[in-house]
């Protein structure tokens, strides 16, 4: 029998299914965390956002 060589390709096809290479290209699913924060220095509400794919937050002010 013949040893099973793992392939690149494969590695390639599991990234871009779990949407790592989406992020990295700047294309984040964003959902909002927190309904409503004020911030008090600005005196703004603040929308707060998560990225469903990578966790990455960011910080939106109305």
């Amino acid at each position: 029998m013949a040893d099973v060589i793992s392939l690149q390709r494969r590695q390639r096809r599991q990234r871009k299914r779990e949407g790592d290479t989406l992020c990295r290209a700047g294309r984040h699913k964003w959902e909002v965390v927190s309904d409503s924060r004020f911030d008090v220095k600005q005196g703004r509400l603040v929308t707060v956002r998560r990225c469903r794919r990578c966790g990455r937050e960011r910080a939106e002010a109305r």
